[in-house]
């Protein structure tokens, strides 16, 4: 959607503009009227991108613990570690070999990741309910309809315009509020002839906040081109052939992130794994290695710098593989950090041991951190958002802690 004020008023859906306009036909049916926008500067330089692991990733198959005793017999079919074609993270560690590809990364120490945590939701293990939750960033689902990235926004002083995407066809709900967030899809696309363009500015003149956002989307479309920038017709169908969607999201964030954006959130899907995980988990977990490369490919080496990636997931699955080859909803996960601004080449958090009696309901992997505490320090020390702000009003009751230390000092 597009924004037009800082205070959620004038709010442009894409169905509430066609509804209204009813003349542009399936071109601007298919599109969501949103293309590269350029941003005024935000108070901060650093650049924070959020990914949303929709599904419950499976944290024990990416970041295995074979040092663990009881691992072994917890995971006949599924069992990583080195011995079994897994890359070995720290003696204790190892990492699915999907994710190869960011071992560099790991050497550089701009890969870590965070074991063992969760948000507040317990015991149902729904989807839904979660990663609302997780969205949310608090407890009371019904008592909040913003989510903490658009909080963040709100409590930041200095933010003058625009400078947080939305990015992909999914909702993304940490970022509704009333602080301005742009959305914007991958098939955005507008194309409109000089007659179609003025008979639209006719129909939208007596209305101003329309007329307003159709002007800015045509003149964001004519600017574009398109978001890899400066192509031709054949070079853009040539490049969408190469790139997958996922990266092409990726590669759209990190042109705004070049420019005055600071902050991107998108979502990943496919990590519910109830049957042959092997597979599924795999696939995913190439995405996530595809989107992370293409953000530090597209992004400048002094951007990337002070870039955090932070991906996040609703809740961690089994420590028990189910008959089917998979593992089932759970409790404690992780989260995945990249990014030339993170403390990396090491595995965060307090690991709980496997332990049957170390278990969350002897079935789940215990829950050591918060999820939203480590998205909190990341925002203290990327942003320099105060700590009370943080646990009053973006992570509403939160208990912070300690500074875990995820960022480069």
């Amino acid at each position: 959607m597009i924004r037009t004020s800082s205070t959620g008023a004038g709010v442009l859906s894409r169905r509430g503009f066609l509804a209204r306009s009813g003349l542009i036909g399936c071109s601007l049916a298919a599109s969501p009227l949103l293309t590269p926008v350029s941003f005024a500067a935000a108070p901060w330089d650093t650049r924070l991108v959020v990914i949303i692991l929709r599904g419950g990733m499976d944290a024990i198959d990416v970041v295995q613990p074979y040092g663990d005793p009881a691992y072994e017999d917890l995971r006949p079919r599924l069992l990583g570690g080195p011995q079994n074609g897994a890359l070995d993270l720290d003696g204790y560690f190892s990492l699915h070999p999907a994710l190869a590809p960011l071992m560099p990364l790991w050497r550089a120490e701009q890969l870590g990741f965070i074991h063992a945590v969760s948000t507040p939701y317990r015991n149902k293990r729904s989807h839904f309910d979660g990663q609302d939750l997780l969205e949310a960033g608090t407890p009371g689902l019904h008592q909040r309809r913003d989510g903490w990235l658009n909080r963040l926004l709100q409590v930041t002083p200095g933010v003058e315009a625009r400078t947080a995407f939305a990015i992909g066809q999914g909702e993304m709900k940490l970022l509704q509020g009333t602080a301005p967030v742009s959305d914007w899809s991958p098939d955005a696309e507008i194309t409109l002839s000089p007659q179609a363009e003025r008979l639209a500015g006719l129909m939208m003149e007596q209305d101003p906040m329309f007329h307003t956002a159709l002007t800015e989307a045509l003149d964001l479309a004519r600017a574009a081109g398109d978001y890899a920038g400066g192509q031709s017709d054949g070079e853009k169908k040539q490049d969408r052939g190469r790139k997958k969607p996922h990266q092409r999201i990726a590669s759209y964030a990190a042109q705004q992130l070049r420019g005055d954006s600071r902050i991107a959130a998108f979502s990943i899907n496919g990590w519910d794994t109830h049957n042959r995980q092997a597979g599924a988990l795999s696939r995913a977990l190439r995405r996530l290695s595809d989107t992370i490369l293409t953000l530090k490919a597209d992004l400048t080496a002094d951007i990337w710098g002070k870039t955090a990636v932070v991906a996040m997931t609703e809740f961690g699955r089994t420590v028990r593989e189910n008959g089917t080859g998979g593992t089932d909803h759970g409790t404690g996960g992780a989260m995945v950090l990249a990014g030339g601004a993170i403390r990396g080449g090491r595995v965060h958090g307090r690991w709980p041991s496997l332990d049957e009696a170390a278990l969350y309901d002897r079935r789940d992997l215990m829950p050591t951190g918060d999820v939203r505490a480590h998205m909190g320090w990341i925002m203290r020390g990327m942003i320099g958002t105060d700590t009370q702000k943080i646990a009053d009003v973006i992570f509403p009751g939160v208990q912070l802690g300690t500074d875990p230390g995820l960022l480069q000092g």
